[in-house]
């Protein structure tokens, strides 16, 4: 019998370590209504199911993500007779309420955190990230990440992290929280470790040094900019690079290749650490593993294809935009 990549299982050892973790996570900010108009009527039960079942033994959410926590929670009740609550992993993020309302008091955190213990259907989430630090001054971070380090003592979070986009900024937060004795153990940063953008990547040595066990890739095709589809109109990303990303489009197209593809595979093969994905399908779902077991595959090379992509670029290579409190290139 022949078996398709899909079908192969991811060699994860879920042991409650970081190290535990697999090389994908299943995503779940697509359960919001910023990415679907109808988070509820995505397949949850079967693509949480099949995802693990291929060894994603970690979900990816947020107090943030709309419905998220209250869908995937629901999902994991439904399949805690087959997928007990030590089979995976859950990580989640506290401190961003909506749009434009952060809260990173110790109050906020700590109802926020009770919260998606209570949604999921836990006593402890693995991970928990305080959100999007870019938007808040330090001494704020300072307060949300000593509010977790107090609920590890109390076993309701067993690992602390911040999660947002700039690099600089995340690394010296890092930094300036283990010289204030409340260290990050990981750290979850998106849309710069893909085919557009590898400063996470070139990052890894400082946050090894800030003391941070794991880095966490998020969003490989960067939020919809990278593929053959219109990118979401929320991205923001300025027309410059969106310009040259449609040059990439067209290359990809002449290679007979969907760019969300090559895009997946480039994160794959380049970064060390583990990627949250994104899908909203068991078909994207499977999509998504055959790009992971052809981007390990060494009978499989897409290399001269990465390279004329990076040309495509030219100086759009590493552009990043402003978010925050952080400017960007552009």
């Amino acid at each position: 019998m022949t078996i398709t990549l899909s079908e192969k299982r991811l060699p994860t050892k879920v042991d409650g370590t970081l190290a535990g973790l697999p090389d994908l996570i299943l995503g779940g900010a697509v359960f919001n209504y910023i990415y679907k108009s109808d988070p509820e009527n995505i397949p949850a039960t079967a693509m949480v199911d099949e995802a693990f079942s291929k060894g994603m033994s970690a979900i990816d959410t947020s107090a943030y993500y709309g419905p998220s926590e209250v869908i995937l929670g629901g999902v994991l009740d439904k399949l805690k007779e087959k997928w007990p609550r030590e089979s995976y992993y859950i990580c989640t993020k506290a401190g961003r309420v909506s749009q434009d309302v952060f809260d990173y008091t110790k109050e906020g955190i700590r109802a926020s955190v009770e919260r998606s213990l209570d949604v999921l259907h836990t006593t402890y989430a693995d991970v928990v990230y305080v959100h999007d630090v870019e938007f808040k001054k330090p001494e704020e971070i300072l307060e949300a990440v000593t509010t977790l380090h107090e609920m590890r003592k109390e076993g309701k979070v067993h690992y602390v992290g911040i999660s947002g986009y700039p690099v600089e900024f995340l690394a010296s937060m890092c930094e300036m929280l283990r010289d204030k004795g409340v260290p990050v153990d990981i750290v979850l940063s998106y849309s710069n470790m893909c085919l557009q953008n590898t400063l996470l990547l070139e990052s890894l040595d400082r946050f090894k040094l800030a003391g941070v066990q794991k880095v966490l890739n998020g969003s490989p095709l960067s939020m919809s900019l990278l593929r053959s589809q219109p990118t979401h109109s929320f991205h923001p990303a300025p027309e410059s690079l969106k310009t040259a990303v449609a040059k990439v489009v067209e290359y990809t197209k002449c290679q007979d290749v969907e760019l969300a593809d090559l895009a997946l595979r480039y994160a794959f093969a380049k970064f060390p650490g583990g990627t949250v994905v994104g899908v909203s399908t068991v078909e994207e779902l499977q999509a998504a593993l055959d790009n992971y077991w052809l981007a390990k595959s060494e009978s499989v090379s897409d290399q001269e294809m990465f390279d004329k992509v990076k040309s495509l670029y030219g100086d759009q290579w590493n552009l990043t935009w402003t978010s925050g409190n952080i400017a960007g290139d552009a």
